[in-house]
């Protein structure tokens, strides 16, 4: 029993791992000059849709008889050839997206890290490198030692987290939450999008946990629920400290609210806290990308996790990424962006909607499926229609940027 508990809990703390990270310390930003409360709204509307497609993905993944595959077969399977380069598209564009953000993040994050421990200072692009060779040790090494590590990389987001938290809500003001503007809170969209994007995780947590529909369900509402009201008390505390001016720049400048907050206040002790905090930050959500990143072009390229095939995929899976964050000044925001825009919408979206349409009513897998989904077509249609409106508006803001 008690370690059918841990291992819950491990999966619980991968799916919140990979949920909590970089787009978390951008929200405060992309959101601020909406408000507090459309933020909230926003936030949770956001969980709420991407709970359920994360059910419906839950769902195909359950059909396949191997519990290693990952999301080109499953589309592949149920969709068909198109549903299959679909795949291929959206998942590349979104993990390597994804990938490059928090490599450019924890750049950022260890040559502040190591500023604030030593007095040195790195150049940025020596940032990522030492982060790079870790992470590549533990996907060499599999899932299992991933759990291991990620745990002891929560537990050092949660203590940061609760220093901040605390450190931090003396100086809220209550006034500069009341602000509602509901026009500006479309351009937050993409960001809040990207921080529910834990679905690339399923096909891992099913090898993981061997199939076990209870531990599977409860891993992904608890583990997704608790990154929302971590994320609401986080937008409290920030939009309840950063006067909107501050919001403004920072969102031009491409600064996270963790440091804007610690610059604002000028404490030294919280400066360094808010290093550490933003360090375990976007670690833990780096892991479990690059963790579903690496799975997913092994399925892929049909790759075998022999010594020079895992050796492969760490190569595969951090040169691309590590190259475009070296690129420009705004990386780790505008990657952010583009992969919540175009990325997250489609592949977490739309497609789990569409491979479920055909799975169910086009293939018959769900006369051998062990698990369902609520609702029918309805909800379906709602989901890929939600899908193709956000799609839409987030190309309407980025061709008119």
């Amino acid at each position: 029993m008690m370690q059918r508990y841990g291992k819950l809990m491990g999966g619980i703390l991968l799916v919140a791992g990979t949920t909590i990270g970089a787009a978390m310390l951008a929200m405060p930003i992309s959101i601020g000059m909406a408000g507090f409360f459309p933020g909230v709204l926003l936030c949770f509307l956001c969980w709420l849709y991407f709970t359920y497609t994360a059910l419906l993905m839950l769902e195909v993944n359950l059909w396949m008889e191997d519990e290693e595959v990952n999301l080109i077969t499953m589309a592949k399977k149920t969709i068909g050839f198109g549903g299959e380069v679909f795949a291929w598209v959206a998942y590349l564009f979104l993990l390597y997206a994804l990938t490059t953000a928090y490599i450019a993040g924890s750049g950022d994050a260890m040559v502040n890290f190591i500023q604030a421990l030593t007095g040195l200072t790195l150049p940025s692009w020596l940032g990522p490198i030492p982060i790079m060779f870790i992470f590549g040790f533990f996907l060499y090494h599999g899932t299992r030692h991933v759990d291991l590590f990620n745990r002891a990389l929560m537990i050092g987001l949660g203590v940061t987290f609760t220093f901040m938290i605390f450190g931090l809500i003396p100086y809220v003001e209550l006034n500069k939450l009341l602000h509602v503007d509901w026009p500006p809170l479309l351009i937050g969209v993409s960001v809040v999008v990207t921080s529910f994007g834990y679905h690339i995780i399923i096909p891992s947590l099913t090898h993981y946990f061997h199939g076990d529909l209870y531990q599977m369900r409860r891993a992904i509402i608890i583990g997704s629920f608790f990154p929302l009201l971590v994320y609401i008390l986080w937008i409290f505390v920030c939009l309840g400290i950063i006067p909107l001016n501050e919001i403004a720049i920072g969102f031009a400048e491409g600064n996270n609210g963790a440091m804007i907050v610690a610059d604002i206040l000028n404490q030294s002790t919280l400066e360094v806290v808010a290093s550490f905090f933003v360090f375990f930050a976007i670690i833990t959500s780096f892991l479990g990308v690059s963790l579903s990143l690496s799975d997913f072009l092994a399925d892929g390229f049909k790759i075998k996790k022999t010594s020079l095939g895992k050796v492969l995929l760490c190569v595969l899976t951090f040169t691309p990424p590590f190259l475009f964050s070296i690129a420009g000044r705004r990386v780790f925001f505008g990657a952010l962006e583009y992969a919540g825009a175009f990325g997250v919408v489609t592949l977490l979206g739309l497609l789990p909607a569409l491979m479920v349409w055909y799975g169910r009513y086009k293939r018959g897998f769900e006369a051998k499926g062990t698990y369902r989904a609520p609702g029918g077509k309805g909800m379906l249609i709602m989901v890929m229609a939600v899908a193709g409106a956000v799609f839409i508006l987030e190309l309407i803001i980025k061709v008119s940027a």
